[in-house]
């Protein structure tokens, strides 16, 4: 089928500048949007097998789950720590979708 990446090296520096100064100005609680918007760049510019894929994921939604994650590492020593990665994984590939 027809698979690829439309996306190009100038979108992604602004992706991550917007990114960067989202973060700084907001001192990073901005961090979710800014991750939020460059999913849903990826997801604009990815076409799996002919379909372009949607990314419905908000910042606050991600804020949510990143005062849970805090807590839950804080609870458990830094142990939960390890999963975050594979959390973050998970949320961005739960709201990510065919459009």
């Amino acid at each position: 089928m027809n698979s690829k990446f439309t996306g190009g090296l100038l979108g992604l520096i602004f992706v991550y500048l917007g990114q960067w100064l989202l973060t700084l100005v907001t001192l990073g609680l901005g961090a979710p949007w800014a991750i939020c918007i460059k999913e849903r760049w990826v997801a604009k510019h990815t076409v799996i097998d002919g379909r372009r894929l949607t990314f419905d994921g908000t910042g606050a939604q991600l804020f949510g789950n990143y005062i849970v994650w805090f807590l839950l590492t804080i609870v458990t020593l830094g142990i939960y720590g390890f999963w975050l990665g594979i959390k973050m994984k998970q949320w961005v590939t739960k709201h990510t979708h065919f459009a």
